[in-house]
Order: structure tokens, then sequence, then C-alpha cells
């Protein structure tokens, strides 16, 4: 047994068998291109489809290539390409199979895939008995895409469409009851603006004082006035303040709301196609000459070993 491996042993046996080898070689061959035909193993389609992400939100640590790639393989959109190319009936999975689910997505990552390059771009293959529904596949995966996104968006987009609009309503009710007590100040006090008038009548009010004027119709006035000031000045100053802040947050707010009102109502796509799918013409699988090749190359090693096990045999 320990010279069954001998190089020279081996040699030596190939040599003397050499015939066999070629013609273990050729029928390994021969039966190889015939059982990896189209008769015994359906040939399949590769179609190929590069896509570039854009008007994504980073939402995370995670690229924008990233955010597309966990899209793209979400099993939201894998349920609709199943209902979309009716992939129950090319797969032959029976709908009511308790397992259906599980056996349809194991065939359908194994025939279809999604991986970023280098160039962070994403690359979208699928494989299918048919080149042009291959193609289709491809391009279906990037409308099904952009429709999640746009969904996803929209959502959101609503959301603050809502928030901004009830924040509106809610500041516009308070600006109307603030109003309506400042315009009674107004009114009734003579408080047109509180931090203009202040200055202006207590200057007036002493100077008149100072003049002996006090008698004066238009010293009672000021006096009146200054009086107004002194009881509502406050109120009115704090009516004032609050309603120019309502004013600047209405602003701010309508605002908001006109930029989310808009990015809801835009229909955009999120990614920029840079290789678009065709259907092929040409299969991509089975790879013939790589299973002959294997074919030929393993029904020879395995008639070595035969001979040498016979070989050893013999000599013994």
């Amino acid at each position: 047994m320990n010279n069954f491996f001998d190089n020279q042993r081996i040699l030596q046996l190939i040599w003397r068998r050499k015939f066999h080898f070629v013609i273990v070689g050729v029928v390994a061959i021969v039966l190889a291109a015939i059982f990896s035909g189209p008769a015994f193993i359906k040939p399949k389609y590769k179609s190929t489809a590069r896509i570039y992400p854009t008007n994504l939100w980073v939402l995370s640590e995670e690229s924008e290539s990233e955010q597309m790639l966990e899209i793209i393989n979400s099993r939201d959109i894998k349920l609709k390409m199943f209902d979309a190319f009716q992939l129950d009936e090319v797969y032959k999975i029976n709908r009511d199979d308790p397992h259906y689910l599980t056996y349809m997505l194991d065939i359908y990552n194994k025939n279809v895939s999604a991986a970023k390059t280098k160039f962070e771009t994403i690359e979208i293959q699928v494989l299918d008995y048919n080149p042009q529904r291959a193609s289709d596949m491809c391009d279906s995966i990037v409308a099904f895409y952009n429709k999640k996104v746009r969904e996803i968006h929209k959502a959101k987009d609503w959301e603050m469409v809502k928030i901004s609009k009830n924040g509106l309503e809610k500041k516009y009710n308070e600006l109307d009851t603030l109003t309506a007590q400042l315009n009674l100040v107004r009114k009734e006090y003579g408080i047109l603006d509180y931090k203009s008038q202040v200055e202006k009548v207590t200057e007036g009010y002493m100077e008149a004082l100072a003049s002996g004027r006090t008698s004066s119709s238009n010293t009672r006035e000021i006096r009146d006035l200054y009086d107004n000031l002194a009881e509502q000045g406050s109120e009115a100053e704090w009516l004032e303040n609050r309603h120019e802040f309502l004013i600047n947050a209405i602003d701010s707010l309508t605002t908001q709301y006109e930029t989310h009102l808009s990015e809801y109502e835009k229909d955009i796509t999120y990614a920029h196609v840079v290789e678009y799918p065709v259907p092929s013409d040409k299969k991509s699988y089975p790879v013939r000459w790589l299973i002959v090749a294997f074919s030929a190359f393993s029904a020879v090693f395995v008639a070595l070993l035969v001979f040498l096990v016979l070989d050893y045999r013999k000599k013994d």
C-alpha cells in the first residue's frame, strides 16, 4: 500500500491504459454534451440592468446605494414580482402549498440578484427560461422600486402636510382671537402701538405738567391716554408681541406647508438607469463547456483510481 500512489507507477499505468483513458474521456464528453443539452437541462437567459440612486433621503449611516439595495431586496417588491409575472406557474409551485412562500422566495433568490458595484451603482441580474421575460422582470424591478420609494416619500410628505396644516389652523384661530382682543384695546383705550406711544405720551404729559397747562383740553386727553397706558399698557404690549409672534409663526408654517405639499404632488423617479435591460440572444445557463470539461476530468480521474486499485490487487 506504501507505493499505491507512487508517481512512477501512476505514470506507467497511464501509459499502459492510455487508450482506456481516451475512451473514458470521449464517452464522458459525449454523454456530458448530450445530458447538458436543452433536451435535459432547460436553458436560462440572463438580463442585466444597472441603476444609480437619486432623490433619496439619507435616513441613516447607509449610503444611497445601500438604501436602494435594501428596498430592491425587500419582500414587498418580491411579492409584487410574483403576481406581476405569475411566477408560481413559471417556477411550478402550487399556491395552495403550505410552504408556497418559502419555495417561491428560494427559487426567486436563486434567479434574481441585486448587488452594489464598486462604482456605487446597483446591478440587477435576472435568469429566466424566456429572454424577454427576463428583460421585462429587470424593468419591473426598477419600476416597483420607484413606486415603493414614491409611496414612502409621499406618506411622509403627506404626514408633514397634515401636521403643518393643523398647526396653521391653530395659529390662525389664535390670531383671530388675539386680533379681536387687540382691536378692543385700541378702540376703547386708544393704544395703537404701545412701544411708540408710551415714550411720546409720557414726554408730552411731563412737558404739560412742567408748563402748568394741566387744565387744558389737550392736556386732559394726554393724561387720559397716559392713564390708559399705565392701566392697560402691559396687556397691550403682550398682545402686540404675541400678534407679531403669530404672524411670523404663520409665515414659517405656511412655507413648510407649501414645501411639503409641493413634494407630495411631485411625480419623480428615484433611479438613473445606467444600463437598460435587453433580451439576451445567448443562453447563460447551463455553461455547457464547463459541464463537459468537469465531467471529462471527473470520469478520467475516477478511471485512474479504478485502474490503480485493479493494478494493486493484480500485483498482490
